[in-house]
């Protein structure tokens, strides 16, 4: 019998069923999804469905999102997120879900797990983006992510990072639900290799798509309060529009734009992408913005952890400057202390 297994050819003697196929290469099945002939197979039915000769088969995990692992017939891809509890009593609530962290971070481009792990417990973060990609089986023992940052103790955020296309980001999210379980993702249908900026009209099939089939789209998309009204009014739970391109570092570089867009939705406003640096995160959080995700910025940084606990406090603190309003801007000075009784 032969088998497509992840895109190579592989011989085995004699048909079995998908949980002995899985057991044969050594893969634990509580950890991947597994897709026949372009039909995911459910979790409870890999003792039941048989794989034939010129089945072809792919077996995905979770990896850190952001990583720049090739996808499932796709490019690079990339990612962003990050925070930590703000206000007392200041919460931020997706879908539903409640949580007291505004941070949400991505796990990729990391040194190793170790250090991923150590950096989004210094975030505060509760919410951590994952990707989806294919199981090295040619070292299927080999630790995965879940063996270091556990679904149990944060939100894993399925996300599509390197699609191209409405159908691959689908497929892909569809995997990730049979994985691990999981409505709730985050939506990214990327334009072009150079920039890693949105593809809009593929982005809005795809969240139709999605939703259609129950998910709860928190979506990537251009900084244009058109669009994120469109994709609100379609039934996504929360925007994400880009403060810079991806992985750039360069800021928030409209800022009003995104300020017209958190006016324009009442689901939540996530800046997605281009922070670099924690005065970057607080200048999201002061324009209203209900939370951040990045990853570079906090990956790529000389001491992750310490930039972990900085962009922690700089979303404290923009959320907090928000809260308490700013200071009206003048054109002329204005004394602090008062002109009467000067000597």
């Amino acid at each position: 019998m032969k088998l497509v297994i992840n895109g190579e050819e592989r011989s085995f003697s004699a048909s079995m069923t998908v949980e002995a196929l899985l057991g044969e290469l050594g893969v634990d099945s509580r950890k991947v999804a597994v897709e026949r002939n372009l039909e995911i197979v459910p979790k409870s039915s890999y003792a039941q469905v048989a794989v034939n000769d010129g089945d072809k088969l792919e077996i995905v995990a979770f990896i850190g999102g952001g990583s720049s692992a090739a996808g499932i017939g796709s490019g690079p891809s990339a990612a962003g997120i990050g925070s930590g509890p703000s206000a007392a009593g200041d919460t931020f609530t997706v879908a539903g879900k409640t949580f007291t962290s505004r941070l949400l971070v991505g796990t990729g481009k990391y040194k190793d797990f170790e250090e991923t792990a150590v950096a989004i417990e210094a975030s505060g973060a509760e919410i951590v983006t994952v990707a989806v990609r294919r199981v090295n089986l040619s070292d299927p023992t080999k630790p995965m992510l879940v063996d270091y940052v556990s679904p149990k103790k944060y939100t894993f955020l399925p996300n599509t990072a390197g699609c191209y296309t409405a159908d691959e980001s689908v497929r892909t999210l569809r995997l990730a639900r049979e994985a691990g379980g999981w409505n709730l993702v985050k939506l990214e249908v990327l334009g072009d290799q150079t920039t890693l900026y949105p593809n809009m009209p593929e982005t809005l099939k795809a969240a139709e798509a999605l939703i259609k089939d129950g998910f709860e789209v928190m979506v990537y998309c251009s900084d244009d309060p058109i669009q994120a009204k469109m994709l609100e009014d379609m039934g996504c739970v929360a925007i994400m529009p880009l403060g810079s391109l991806i992985g750039s570092g360069l800021g928030i570089l409209n800022p009003t734009t995104i300020r017209i867009i958190k006016e324009t939705v009442k689901v939540p406003v996530l800046v997605d992408a281009g922070v670099g640096t924690a005065s970057d995160a607080a200048v999201a959080m002061e324009l209203g913005c209900d939370g951040v995700l990045m990853n570079t910025a906090i990956a790529h940084a000389r001491d992750p952890v310490r930039m972990a606990r900085a962009m922690k406090l700089a979303i404290e603190a923009g959320r907090l400057s928000y809260l308490a309003g700013r200071m009206a801007k003048k054109s002329y000075a204005d004394p602090s202390s008062p002109t009467s009784g000067l000597i």
